[in-house]
C-alpha cells in the first residue's frame, strides 16, 4: 500500500497526539506549514482552548514580504515566544504536526527557545 506524503504526515500525526497534551501551566505549541505560511499556536487541550496564535500571515501585514521560508519560520517562532511570555508562559510541550523536526519546522521551535520558551 503505497501512501501519499500527506497521509503519512497524518499517520505520524495520530501517533504523536496520543502522547502529546497541553494544560494551562504548559500548552501544546502546534506548528502547521502550509505552501504558502507557517502557522504556529499554542493550544490548552483541557479546555480545548486556543491561547495564543501567529503566522506569516498574520505577520505579513506589518513585514510585507514574508513568506514560508526560514526566514518566516524564525519570525514566527520569536513571535510565539513573546505572546506566550505575554500569557505568563515559560513552558510548552511541542508538537510538530507529524512534520519532520527539521527544515522550517526545527527553525520555529529553535527561535522559540532562544526567545525564552523551555520545550
Amino acid at each position: 500500500m503505497n501512501l501519499t506524503k500527506n497521509e503519512s504526515r497524518k499517520r505520524r500525526k495520530i501517533r504523536i497526539r496520543k502522547k502529546v497534551n497541553g494544560t494551562p501551566a504548559r500548552p501544546r505549541l502546534v506548528v502547521y506549514r502550509s505552501n504558502l505560511h507557517i502557522y504556529a499556536q499554542l493550544v490548552n487541550d483541557m479546555s480545548g482552548v486556543t491561547m495564543a496564535s501567529v503566522s506569516t500571515l498574520s505577520l505579513s501585514r506589518a513585514e510585507p514580504g514574508l513568506r514560508c521560508n526560514m526566514t518566516g519560520a524564525e519570525r514566527v517562532g520569536k513571535e510565539i515566544a513573546r505572546l506566550a511570555r505575554e500569557k505568563n508562559v515559560t513552558q510548552v510541550v511541542f508538537d510538530r504536526n507529524g512534520y519532520l523536526y527539521h527544515g522550517r519546522v526545527k527553525a520555529v521551535a529553535d527561535s522559540a527557545r532562544a526567545s525564552g520558551l523551555e520545550f
